[in-house]
C-alpha cells in the first residue's frame, strides 16, 4: 500500500455496492444477511397501502391512475436488476428513527416524465432536476401513508426517514440494500400506459416493520423436546418397584395417546392419573431399562445462515480502512498505433484518427484498469464524464486481455 496501489479484488469489492463513505444513510455498513422475512405480514401492509397510493397519485397529478394489487417478495440485487430497465430513477429515503434501515424506491424514467408532465402541465425532454423534484414529492406521499399505517399499530413511535435523495442513473450504480431484502412491486396504469413503482426495504427496516405490525417468524422448538410436567414425573418415580428412579423417559413420547394395553406388573401409576400412555407393559417396559438414569443430551435443530451474493460484513468493514487512499482515474478517448516515422513527422495541425467512433462511450480507468464507460460532458468550462455503465468482472478481464 506504500505506492498507493490497490488490488483488483479490492476494486471489485468497492464496486459491489458499498457507498463512497463506507456507510449508508442509516449509518450501517450493510444489513445482516440472516434476516428472516415475514412476507405475509408485509404483504398485508402493501395491500392496505394500495388504495391510499391510488388516491395520492390521482390527487397529486389530477389524472386517473389505477393501482393494482401489489406483490411482495424476498429479493436481492440480482433479482431486482433483472426486473428494472437499464436506466432508472432511484429515491433513497432510509428510515432513521423508530425503525432504522435502507429504504429505496425505483421507477422508470418514462414514469418520472409522465408524473412531471401531469403535475407541471408541460412535457420535459429529459429527466432533469425539476423532474426529480416532482418524483421526490410523489414518493414522499407514499412514505407518509406507510408511516401512518405503522404509527396506527402503537408499536412504533417517532418514525422518521432521511431526506429523499433522488437520482437518474444506470441501474448498475444504484445503491441497493446489502444481502437479501424485501421487494414490493406496485403496478400502476394510466389508460394504456403501464408503469411500476418498486420499493426495496432493507433487512433491518423490514424486521422493524414486521415487529410494529405484530408479525414475525417463530423459532422452531428443539427436536425431541417433550414437556411432561415435574409433578407427573415425580409420581412416576415414586411408583417404581424396588425404589428405582426414572429421572427421564426419552422413549415415552413415541407411544403417547394410544391407551394402556396391560397393567404393569407391580408398578403403581398413582402419580400419573389419566395420562393415556400406550406403552405395552407386560412386566417390562421396552427400551426403558437402557435409558433409566442416563443424561440425555439437549439436541437442537441446526440453523444454517442464508448464502448471499455480495460482500460479507467483515469485508465491508475492512474496505472502510482504505477509503482515504487516492487512486489515479483516467478517461481514455481512444487509442491508435503509429510508426516512428509518422510520429516524427507530426506537427501543428496534424489530425490523429483514433479507434473510437463519434458518440461511442469513452473508457474510464482506475490505476490503468478499465472499470466503466461514460460520455463526455462539459461542466462550466471544464470537461467531465458521466458514468453510463459499470463493467462486470468478466468484461474487465477481457479488457486486460
Amino acid at each position: 500500500m506504500s505506492d498507493g496501489a490497490i488490488s483488483q479484488d479490492e476494486i471489485d469489492a468497492l464496486l459491489s455496492g458499498v457507498s463512497v463513505d463506507g456507510l449508508n444513510a442509516s449509518g450501517h455498513v450493510g444489513n445482516d444477511p440472516t434476516h428472516h422475512f415475514d412476507i405475509p405480514t408485509l404483504q398485508k401492509m402493501a395491500d392496505d397501502l394500495q388504495p391510499k397510493t391510488e388516491e395520492n397519485i390521482n390527487k397529486y397529478t389530477g389524472a386517473t391512475f389505477k393501482v393494482d394489487k401489489p406483490y411482495v417478495e424476498q429479493a436481492n440485487r440480482d433479482i431486482v436488476l433483472s426486473k428494472i430497465p437499464e436506466v432508472v430513477v432511484g429515491v433513497n429515503a432510509d428510515y432513521t428513527a423508530g425503525i432504522k434501515g435502507n429504504h429505496l424506491y425505483i421507477m422508470s424514467p418514462e414514469f418520472a416524465l409522465k408524473l412531471f408532465a401531469l403535475v407541471g402541465g408541460e412535457a420535459a425532454a429529459e429527466v432533469d432536476d425539476m423532474v426529480l423534484s416532482v418524483v421526490s414529492e410523489f414518493v414522499a406521499t407514499h412514505i407518509a401513508a406507510e408511516i401512518n399505517i405503522l404509527d396506527a399499530t402503537g408499536k412504533a413511535s417517532g418514525l422518521a426517514n432521511a431526506t429523499p435523495e433522488t437520482v437518474n442513473d444506470s441501474k448498475a450504480v444504484i445503491m441497493f440494500p446489502q444481502g437479501d431484502f424485501v421487494l414490493a412491486s406496485y403496478p400502476i396504469t394510466l389508460e394504456s400506459e403501464a408503469f411500476t413503482l418498486w420499493e426495496c426495504i432493507g433487512g433491518d427496516a423490514a424486521e422493524g416493520m414486521t415487529n410494529a405490525l405484530g408479525g414475525g417468524k417463530e423459532e422452531p422448538a428443539p427436536i425431541g423436546a417433550v414437556d411432561m410436567g415435574a409433578a407427573a414425573m415425580g409420581g412416576m418415580a415414586g411408583g417404581m418397584p424396588g425404589g428405582a428412579q426414572m429421572g427421564a423417559m426419552p422413549n415415552m413420547g413415541m407411544n403417547m395417546g394410544m391407551g394402556m394395553q396391560q397393567p404393569m406388573g407391580g408398578m403403581q401409576m398413582g402419580g400419573m392419573p389419566n395420562m393415556g400412555m400406550g406403552m405395552p407393559m407386560g412386566g417390562m417396559m421396552p427400551n426403558m431399562g437402557m435409558n433409566m438414569g442416563m443424561n440425555v443430551p439437549n439436541v437442537q435443530q441446526l440453523q444454517f445462515p442464508n448464502l448471499q451474493n455480495g460482500v460479507a460484513g467483515g469485508e465491508q468493514g475492512n474496505i472502510g480502512l482504505i477509503m482515504d487512499v487516492f487512486m489515479e482515474m483516467t478517461v481514455e478517448l481512444g487509442r491508435t498505433k503509429k510508426s516512428i516515422k509518422d510520429i516524427l513527422g507530426m506537427g501543428e495541425g496534424t489530425i490523429i484518427e483514433l479507434d473510437k467512433l463519434a458518440g461511442e462511450p469513452v473508457d474510464i480507468l482506475v490505476n490503468h484498469k478499465a472499470i466503466a464507460k461514460g460520455e463526455v460532458v462539459v461542466i462550466d468550462e471544464n470537461f467531465g464524464v458521466r458514468v453510463t455503465e459499470i463493467l462486470s468482472p468478466q468484461e474487465r478481464v477481457n479488457e486486460l486481455n
